[in-house]
């Protein structure tokens, strides 16, 4: 007679494995990340150093780039701009005109069953590169930058914007963008809060991805200690009664505690960002021969979604696709 557990009986073989997962992964988990530029070249590409396999595109670029990723499956992306021109508020984001504003329209004329998701901050379209508006000594001003969010967030709606995602962590956006949207209709418009972002220093590539480094200071006044995790529940918490739709933990790689924290204390679906350091360190460790990069990407993507994620965010979405790893 068996006195002991034999687990090994559900693992003899890979056919046994995957009817045993608890979790899986699909193209409807995934958002793919793009940096769109406002250039005059129509087939502007330029490639992220830092990231390898990434690059800003122009609008035009873009299309060509989506239309391979959504034949492979694609069914969700986010949009980060690079404006042409910046200044003190970064009034280039809220413009009709803007990069953003004419590349949702680009996408969704093209693309109609694609989920477009846009990032509303300011950091792209500020000279000094902070989230909000900058008071005479350095301070981003709290209240000010909210009107100018709004302002942003009701522009990418206008233009087509499936979702709308705040991520500059001022106090109070997501009831400042749920007021502004419903005001002019857009009720039914859905905010997926950077809900518990993270001042990190896993975003290093993305500084140079969307050109968006401060020009002096730092973020961690108003992006979270990555001491703290009970400061996560309360973000949480106010989101939540501010009217957001999703909530975001990020970076994701060494946070799934507070994703799973936000699991068992919220109803909401959850999104996680696995963010350009994350990507680009596990490149640079399959460039080295280190590891296997594609057992890796998964084995992370899973563990993300075994924490209690529904969606992720995360730059190797159109490889996973193009490749057939992911249906």
């Amino acid at each position: 007679m068996n006195t002991f557990y034999r687990g090994r009986r559900l693992r003899r073989n890979q056919a046994l494995r995957t009817l045993m997962q608890d979790v899986s992964l699909s193209s409807n988990d995934l958002i793919m990340p793009y940096f769109v530029a406002d250039v005059a070249e129509k087939e502007f590409y330029k490639p992220i150093n830092s990231m390898p396999g990434q690059a800003q595109y122009s609008i035009h670029s873009l299309l060509k780039r989506v239309e391979k990723a959504v034949k492979a499956g694609l069914k969700a992306c986010i949009l980060f701009g690079i404006p042409s021109t910046k200044d003190s508020c970064g009034s280039q984001g809220w413009l009709e005109t803007g990069i953003v504003q004419r590349a949702v329209k680009a996408l969704k004329s093209e693309f109609p069953n694609l989920i477009v998701v846009t990032d509303v901050c300011l950091c792209e379209y500020t000279a000094h590169g902070h989230c909000g508006v900058l008071s005479p000594n350095g301070e981003v001003l709290n209240d000010p930058t909210l009107e100018l969010l709004s302002k942003v967030a009701l522009s990418h709606a206008i233009a087509g914007a499936d979702i709308v995602a705040p991520s500059d962590m001022m106090d109070g956006r997501v009831a400042a963008i749920r007021h502004a949207l419903d005001q002019q209709g857009f009720e039914n418009l859905a905010i997926m809060s950077y809900a518990v972002k993270y001042a990190s220093s896993f975003y290093g590539p993305f500084r140079e991805a969307a050109e968006s480094a401060p020009q002096s200071g730092d973020r961690k006044s108003y992006q979270m200690d990555f001491a703290n995790s009970s400061q996560a529940l309360l973000e949480a918490e106010a989101d939540v009664n501010e009217g957001a739709d999703i909530l975001m933990v990020k970076p994701i790689g060494a946070y799934l505690d507070i994703l799973r924290l936000l699991h068992d204390n919220f109803s909401l679906p959850l999104a996680a960002y696995q963010v350009s350091g994350e990507y680009s360190m596990i490149k640079a460790a399959a460039e080295k021969g280190w590891i296997n990069e594609e057992a890796v990407i998964l084995e992370s993507l899973i563990g993300i979604k075994r924490a209690g994620a529904s969606l992720i965010l995360n730059y190797f979405t159109e490889e996973l696709l193009l490749k057939g790893l992911v249906k």
